[in-house]
């Protein structure tokens, strides 16, 4: 029996509210990302030069001329730099094949509810994977690529990576991105180490086997972040589309903002007697605005 008009909205509802909830449960660094909205698809935005402000060394000076003045004396002028950005919002959208009303009365598993969830998964994995390659600086072809440009980045200073007991050493790593970030006037308290579960691996296995460290213990709110642990001060966090063979740290909420034009939305199209089909999209673009808030380990899996 075909649904009446009432009944197709009330579902439609239903299905909306099933689709953020999925959403919320799939991604992983939308979280740590400052979010707001455009109104437009086109954004300009600014860049600001990292550290603080000192006297110009064109002043034919290599000491600063802010401290030590003479009474009397008129005031250095300093100022801060920007960069003016263009960027364009990205579309993400993905639909599922027609699911026959035949499939949804009567298949054991629930395919309608499925087809929601992996539709939203493959939507939001994407969405997730693209402030991921602003924050890595990944060429368009190579969106999981590390291409450090702007940001801070170091080898791994083992030359055997993190996954040599005898050689690595991922403190060392971790402990030098933290002052790389430090030294442009960051604070690094609760930064995020974002690892493959390559990465995680050898970590967990450096802190237990060659340190001798216990095993980290979870936190309720950690788990509700989808935070692994916490190690120096910074919060783990695991994926997949995480590239294997380098650690990304980042300053949540500083690093990285992300323009929404458009909210994840979710649609059913209704074909009465037929079936119906799952469509689901979003609109926005990650930023990075703040590259020095960034640092790349490379090299650490050899």
């Amino acid at each position: 029996m075909a649904d009446s008009l009432g009944q197709a909205e009330i579902r439609g509802l239903d299905i909306d509210k099933l689709a953020k909830g999925f959403a919320d449960e799939a991604n992983i660094l939308m979280q740590f990302v400052t979010k707001s909205t455009t109104s437009a698809r086109s954004i300009r935005w600014y860049q600001k030069t990292a550290g603080y402000l000192d006297s110009s060394d064109s002043t034919n000076s290599t000491k600063s001329l802010i401290r030590n003045v003479a009474p009397g004396a008129l005031p250095v002028a300093v100022e801060q730099n920007w960069t003016r950005n263009t960027s364009n919002v990205r579309k993400f959208f993905a639909t599922s094949p027609m699911i026959t009303i035949e499939d949804i009365k009567d298949s054991d598993p629930d395919v309608l509810a499925t087809m929601i969830r992996d539709v939203v998964h493959a939507v939001d994995r994407k969405r997730d994977e693209r402030i991921y390659s602003v924050l890595i600086e990944a060429a368009e072809a190579t969106p999981t690529t590390p291409n450090p440009t702007n940001v801070n980045t170091a080898a791994a200073v083992g030359a055997g990576g993190w996954n040599s007991a005898v050689t690595g050493d991922p403190i060392q790593d971790i402990m030098a991105g933290l002052e790389a970030i430090r030294s442009y006037s960051y604070d690094t308290k609760g930064c995020v180490l974002a690892l493959n579960q390559a990465e995680h691996k050898w970590l967990m296995q450096n802190l237990i086997s060659v340190k001798g460290s216990s095993i980290p213990q979870f936190s309720s709110e950690a788990v509700k972040k989808q935070v692994v642990m916490e190690i120096l001060g910074c919060s783990v966090v695991v994926s997949t589309h995480f590239t294997t063979d380098s650690a990304l740290m980042f300053i949540p909420n500083k690093a990285c903002t992300y323009k929404e034009f458009m909210p994840m939305t979710s649609s059913v199209i209704d074909e009465p007697g037929i079936g119906k089909t799952i469509r689901c999209w979003a609109e926005g673009e990650a930023l990075l605005t703040d590259p020095r808030a960034v640092h790349i380990i490379t090299n650490t899996i050899v």
